[in-house]
Order: C-alpha cells, then sequence, then structure tokens
C-alpha cells in the first residue's frame, strides 16, 4: 500500500490568500492532493503540480464536468450536506437521494466526504464507500473506535481517508489495526506539521532490513574495473549508505563518504559503490545494476540499524579505478554461503565493522563486515523462487 497525505484548502480555511499560504506550503512540502472548493482548482494548477479534488458544488447531484486540463482530478462531495457538512444522513442508505449523486456518471474518480458523529454515521460512510473511489471520514468527539471499524469492513474498492489535525495523529491513522487508512486529510495551516505529516507518510512504509555480520575470507587486488559513483540529490547521515554486491543474495553494506580525511573533503551525497556489474538494492525490494543507475533513479538509503529511506540520485560517475575483491562467508539455514563484491581500492571507500567504519584499504580475513543476506534469485532485478548459481 502506498500512503498519500490530502491537504484541506477550502473556504472554511479562509480567504484566498489564507488557503494559497496553505497550498503552498503543502507543495513545498510534497503533501499528494489538495483539497479545495470547485472553483479554486484552476488556480491551484497554477500554483504546481499536485492532484487536485475539489468539493462539487452546491448542487451535489451534477458531477459530470468537462475536463480542460484546470479541472479537478477528483469530485467530492458531502461539504453540503444538511447542515452539518456531510452528504446528508438519510434513513434508507440504499434510497438516499445523495448517494445518487455518488452513482451518477463522472467525468473522473469521485469521492464521499462524512463526517462520524455516531455510529449511524459510521454506517453510512460504509454505504458511501461501496460507491466512491475516496471516502473521507472525520471523526468528531471520537477517532480511533470508528476508524478502526471501518478498515475492517471497508475493502479495496475504495481508499480510506482520514481526517487529521496533526503529524501525530496521522500516524495513528496509519498504524491503527495495523492495516492503517489508505491516507490523511491534513487540516492544518502550521508548515511545520505539513512537513512533519509527509516525513510520516514517508516512513510508515520503509522497510526495516535486518542486517547481520559476515566474516572476511578473503581482501584481493584485482586490477582496474569501472567504478560507479552514486551523487544522490539528499545529503546522507554518517551511519548510512547503501547494499551493494555481487551476488544479488549478498549485498554488502558500504557507508556513505560523510567522514572528513586530510587528502579528501567529505562527500555527504556520495557512495563510492563498485563496480558497473555489481547490483545495488532499491526501495521495494528490489536490485537494479549499478551501471543502470543514473539521474533520476530512485535508490534505497539504509542506515547501520537497517532502517532505510529513498534518495534521488543526481549523478552516477563511471571511471577506471583500482579494485579490491572482498569475499565473506555467514551462516544460513542451508549451512555456510559465500558472498563477494568488487570495492574500489582507496581510503575513502568504508565499510562497516563491529568497531565501526574500516577502510576497504585496512580491511583482512577475519574481521567482520555488516552485510544484507536473502537466499533468493533474483530476475530482472525482482526476487523469484529459482536456483541460480553465482561465482
Amino acid at each position: 500500500m502506498t500512503r498519500s497525505v490530502w491537504l484541506k484548502a477550502d473556504d472554511e480555511v479562509g480567504d484566498w490568500e489564507d488557503r494559497k499560504r496553505r497550498i503552498t506550503a503543502g507543495l513545498e512540502a510534497g503533501v499528494d492532493w489538495v483539497l479545495v472548493d470547485q472553483e479554486d482548482a484552476p488556480r491551484v494548477r497554477e500554483l504546481g503540480d499536485v492532484n487536485v479534488a475539489a468539493f462539487a458544488g452546491d448542487d451535489v447531484h451534477v458531477m459530470e464536468a468537462e475536463s480542460d486540463g484546470s479541472e479537478a482530478d477528483a469530485t467530492i462531495v458531502g461539504k453540503h450536506g444538511e447542515g452539518d457538512g456531510t452528504v446528508s444522513l438519510p434513513t434508507d442508505f440504499s434510497g438516499s437521494a445523495d448517494l445518487s449523486a455518488l452513482r451518477q456518471d463522472s467525468a473522473g474518480p469521485k469521492g464521499g466526504y462524512v463526517r462520524i458523529m455516531d455510529e449511524d454515521y459510521e454506517a453510512f460512510a460504509e454505504a458511501v464507500a461501496d460507491e466512491s473511489d475516496f471516502t473521507i471520514v472525520i471523526g468528531e468527539d471520537w477517532q480511533i473506535i470508528p476508524l478502526e471499524n471501518l478498515i475492517a469492513r471497508i475493502g479495496e474498492e475504495t481508499s480510506l481517508v482520514a481526517g487529521v489535525q496533526s503529524a501525530e495523529e496521522a500516524r495513528t491513522a496509519y498504524e491503527t489495526l495495523e492495516l492503517g487508512a489508505d491516507a490523511v486529510l491534513l487540516d492544518t495551516d502550521d508548515p511545520d506539521e505539513i512537513r512533519d505529516t509527509v516525513e510520516v507518510r514517508d516512513a510508515v512504509d520503509r522497510e526495516t532490513l535486518e542486517l547481520q555480520y559476515a566474516e572476511v575470507t578473503a581482501v584481493e587486488r584485482t586490477g582496474s574495473a569501472d567504478r560507479v559513483c552514486i551523487d544522490t540529490g539528499t545529503m546522507l547521515d554518517h551511519d548510512e549508505g547503501m547494499l551493494v554486491g555481487s551476488m544479488s543474495r549478498g549485498l554488502f553494506f558500504v557507508h556513505a563518504e560523510t567522514a572528513e580525511s586530510p587528502y579528501v573533503a567529505s562527500r555527504p551525497f556520495r557512495v563510492n559503490a563498485g563496480a558497473v556489474h555489481a547490483y545495488l538494492r532499491t526501495p521495494g525490494g528490489e536490485t537494479t545494476y549499478l551501471s543502470e543507475v543514473g539521474s533520476g533513479t530512485e535508490v534505497q538509503v539504509v542506515d547501520t540499524d537497517g532502517n532505510t529511506r529513498e534518495a534521488i540520485v543526481g549523478r552516477a560517475k563511471i571511471e577506471k579505478r583500482p579494485m579490491f575483491r572482498v569475499e565473506a562467508e555467514l551462516e544460513t539455514e542451508d549451512g555456510t554461503d559465500r558472498i563477494e563484491t568488487l570495492l574500489q581500492n582507496a581510503e575513502t571507500i568504508k565499510v562497516s565493522t563491529p568497531q565501526g567504519r574500516t577502510a576497504v584499504t585496512d580491511l583482512e580475513a577475519g574481521d567482520e563486515i555488516l552485510v544484507y543476506y536473502e537466499d533468493t534469485a533474483r530476475h530482472f532485478g525482482e526476487a523469484v523462487e529459482e536456483s541460480i548459481i553465482e561465482k
């Protein structure tokens, strides 16, 4: 599941200048959707590239619209309900006139906006979900229990969007019942809170990898090879790096060049990753060859605790450099396995050992080195159940 952040910016926020400030903060933070009134959709298009959802006009039964590129990406029914800011609550859900608005053919995706007042409104939200691409639910006096109930009852026919006012509420919504809401609708003017909510979105679905130590069995000079430096558009932390290796089942942790040296200034955006043939782990548990990495490629950054995040490559530099072949062994469920990789013969290339950062030039047989191991073959970067011999 890919989570998303919606930002509420309708006329309840204030005048256009107030709404514009909120929307601009959302664009800078990286929100996925902006929810506005119908007349503001073209204005949002002028501010930046973002998905736009718009409340239907006063006549919620008219949802067809000709798209000229300035129209909303999704139409939301429910703001103009019977005085409570919802799609009005009927006594007979199946025969509801308001539900019929959702059942109309529309020019694009549609959604329902429901404030949860009590159990009846919760049940109504389920009915709205059956007719909607998006179901936005706003808790009033109580939030967690109705959200738990809706997550348990609503299937994949709709995206469940939970109303929140802070990053901490967003985290709770994403994690409720372990499955969590598909998205949150954030209602705040605080730019820091908007940024924090986007960071929560990014963090909640990230992998945490189980790294382990393998014993180095050989460090050998191999001559020169085409080496790849990955320069990201992100500053990397001291304990971060990337996972690379000659064998997809066993990848070596290579530190980013964040450390100062007497000879070379730090490059905290760079990982000197190895030779062009090597695998690099990417987001989603896939791999790519280092030779395929270039400007705009999304790569996975990992720290020594196995926490991951994504980074965009600014450039990849391929140059011929002298190399080491580093070989290591580790115990697996099937016995001892051997993995290896090629790393540049240079003091600035650091790996992780129990003693901390160690230059590959100081690495010796018998040392322990941090790796990620999974006994899985790869086909075009994706894990497959297949027997492959790599040597």
